[in-house]
């Protein structure tokens, strides 16, 4: 099975906007179309509280006619059109949708975040972690939410394998990141959320693309948008994963980053399993 994950960064403008960044959002998409996954991952909708609109759908279904879709936005009294996640995955799959709550404090848990689908032999997890904000501002919610997230994980596991995936907005190791010297007190770097995504590991998953290409340097999946030379310079986080349940790492064929041409921020990654 093949499954994509890409941070989006608003639906609404990758479908219909007519910005120069729009069609570069399209191409990606194209991409995406060509490699025909069973189960694609969208983080950062930014859709409203009642989904998409009509011309959305249309615009999503020429993209992926053969495919079923589930989602949640950010509902009241969380920011509206922030956040926000949806799935696609290909019609007759045997698939049951769940939008869990994990205790996560402030209005994390109303964001539209994640969404679980529960699949015969397994669980798909998809995440759009909270990031800590400028100042650090949310580090210390975003530390529960770690804690509650990695529990959540575990107990899905006890019950069937569990594949997961999204942005998790954070650089594990040094080697995740171009410049880690300078970045050590910036969000998706700190040691806090380092630790929360180790102990998230401890938990008995695997970080796929590791696992497939040990210690491969300057490999990322994110660019800022704001440094016009970062991708070109090639200045990047990697703070999107596929991880997937310990006892199932060795069906893992593949794992790696979609080419996103010049568009910059999130590039999509793929994870295929035998």
């Amino acid at each position: 099975m093949k499954f994509i994950s890409w941070n989006i960064d608003s639906l609404n403008a990758a479908l219909t906007g007519t910005s120069p960044r729009s069609e570069l959002s399209r191409a990606v998409l194209d991409t995406i179309a060509g490699e025909n996954p069973d189960i694609l991952a969208i983080q950062e909708t930014k859709l409203p509280e009642a989904g998409m609109s009509k011309k959305q759908m249309e615009a999503l279904a020429r993209y992926f006619p053969d495919y079923d879709d589930v989602w949640v936005s950010s509902h009241g009294p969380a920011r509206k059109g922030y956040a926000g996640t949806m799935a696609l995955f290909k019609k007759g799959m045997d698939v049951k949708a769940d939008y869990p709550s994990i205790g996560a404090p402030e209005s994390m848990d109303l964001e539209g975040r994640m969404i679980t689908l529960e699949l015969p032999d397994f669980y798909f997890n998809l995440v759009y972690t909270p990031n800590a904000g400028d100042g650090l501002k949310r580090l210390s919610g975003r530390q529960v939410w770690d804690r509650k997230y990695a529990e959540y994980l575990a107990e899905l596991d006890q019950k069937k394998p569990v594949i997961s995936c999204g942005d998790y907005n954070v650089a594990h190791e040094e080697i995740d990141l171009a410049n880690p010297d300078g970045n050590h007190q910036s969000a998706g770097f700190t040691d806090e959320e380092r630790a929360g995504f180790t102990n998230l590991l401890s938990k008995g998953f695997i970080d796929t693309f590791r696992y497939v290409h040990g210690n491969m340097p300057n490999v990322y999946s994110w660019w800022a948008q704001r440094v016009k030379t970062s991708k070109i310079n090639n200045s990047g986080w990697r703070i999107d994963y596929f991880l997937v349940s310990d006892r199932i790492k060795d069906r893992v064929i593949r794992s790696e980053m979609l080419d996103s041409g010049a568009r910059q921020d999130h590039t999509p990654i793929v994870l295929e399993l035998n």
